[in-house]
């Protein structure tokens, strides 16, 4: 034999070496780990995939932590099961909850702050769209991050289901007439019910949200607010 020939069989024989030094074991999990990218992954659902033993798979864990090449994370819609993900990967909003979350825990002291504003700018306009309040908002500069619609959405829904606040359908009159009719709207509500806890449907406070004709509806119409016999009793609803 050559010694070409035998220095091709050296090669083809020899071992693959890890670049990062670990064993099977390790690399199985590391890969079922980065698999799950911003998700994670909980650790009974790498034990199924990787089909290892539990002392090997919480051996693993725990080298792959101590290189610093996992992390454990949060998941708030499972906190008492432990998550792992890759160091490259931040945990994706399901995971972490978003801005109103921290350390898989709700920031109620955030939360509230914004519902404080939420609520300032809705009473001193009356009535307010969610395009308003986010625009509102936006020129506090009140967290060091960006607020997006969704955020003050997410806040808006909560003071409605808190009844703090209640969301109606713009009538196009009154209050509402810079608002184009049928555009969803919150207004502030001091009534009687609402202080007692009563809860509210999204637009039971108003017979515009039930309304089937609302899309029909115009100040000057056959249908119209003017000529609504519902829409007048609720206008004389103490509120």
């Amino acid at each position: 034999m050559s010694r070409s020939l035998e220095t091709s069989s050296l090669k083809r024989k020899r071992p693959e070496v890890d670049p990062l030094g670990l064993v099977d074991a390790e690399r199985a999990i590391l890969n079922a780990i980065k698999n799950k990218k911003d998700l994670g992954i909980w650790v009974r659902d790498i034990k199924q995939e990787t089909k290892l033993t539990d002392h090997v798979v919480n051996k693993s864990l725990k080298s792959l932590l101590a290189r610093k090449l996992i992390k454990e994370v949060v998941n708030i819609q499972y906190k008492g099961k432990k998550h792992y993900m890759a160091v490259e990967f931040e945990p994706s909003k399901e995971v972490s909850g978003g801005v109103w979350y921290v350390d898989g825990n709700l920031d109620k002291e955030l939360v509230n702050v914004m519902k404080q504003l939420c609520l300032r700018c809705i009473r001193v306009q009356k009535v307010a769209t969610l395009e308003r309040v986010h625009e509102h908002l936006k020129k506090q500069q009140v967290v060091n991050f960006e607020i997006s619609s969704q955020h003050v959405s997410d806040i808006l829904n909560s003071m409605v289901l808190d009844n703090e606040i209640i969301e109606v359908k713009s009538t196009g009159l009154g209050a509402y007439y810079s608002i184009p009719i049928g555009t969803v709207c919150y207004r502030f509500d001091s009534s009687p019910a609402v202080a007692k806890g009563s809860k509210l449907g999204a637009f039971a406070s108003i017979p515009c949200g039930a309304c089937p004709r609302i899309s029909l509806c115009t100040p000057d119409g056959v249908i119209s607010p003017s000529t609504c016999v519902y829409y007048t009793k609720w206008l004389n609803i103490d509120f």
